[in-house]
């Protein structure tokens, strides 16, 4: 797939002020400060459609790019950011579970996992809650320039290992370097599948 055209539509709390469009809808979510606002920029190519921040828990907004007229590329805020306090972090989950509870529009969601780090409890519990759900995702390991081969691998492996204890197969997964722009074309691919799926 090649991204023509990606421009900002519109940011809101309410997912019943999201575009009343008919049309597939990937959100990008994951922990603060796993890389989401750069991959989306890479995805897009586009520097700042996304505004990407050294501070953790910058995305507080449902916030809709539309692409190539085609789907809706959705920015949730990131999940379990500690410095919110506690009734931030109450407003931004009701804010996350609403939109991918209620959201018929929603086709895909990734969640984004940082590669370089060993499975943490937020990310299993956020996957397992989607599963329960019966909520479709993938999961995107980002920041693969980070590390080698063998220590993704293995981290990897470790996720594959504790998931399928409760896990009948696991969601897709998907490799992403922002920094390095791999991942891009497969990912696009894997969106790209989707969508033609839904128009046949």
């Amino acid at each position: 797939m090649e991204v023509k055209s990606a421009v900002f539509v519109i940011s809101n709390t309410d997912v019943r002020q999201c575009p009343a469009e008919r049309i597939p809808e990937y959100a990008f979510i994951g922990r603060s400060n796993v890389g989401k606002s750069s991959l989306i920029n890479m995805i897009t190519s586009q520097r700042q459609l996304a505004l990407t921040s050294q501070k953790p828990g910058k995305t507080q907004l449902i916030n809709h790019f539309l692409i190539n007229d085609e789907w809706y590329l959705v920015d949730l805020p990131g999940y379990g950011y500690a410095q919110r306090g506690k009734s931030g972090r109450q407003s931004i989950r009701k804010i996350i579970e609403s939109y991918i509870l209620e959201r018929e529009q929603l086709t895909c969601l990734f969640v984004l996992i940082d590669c370089r780090h060993e499975p943490q409890k937020i990310d299993l519990e956020f996957m397992e809650w989607l599963g329960q759900c019966q909520i479709p995702f993938a999961i995107i390991f980002t920041k693969t320039d980070k590390i080698s081969k063998g220590k993704l691998a293995g981290n990897v492996e470790i996720y594959r290992h504790i998931m399928l204890e409760t896990w009948e197969e696991l969601p897709p997964i998907l490799y992403t370097s922002a920094e390095k722009k791999e991942g891009r074309e497969e990912l696009l691919a894997y969106i790209e599948k989707i969508n033609v799926c839904i128009k046949e």
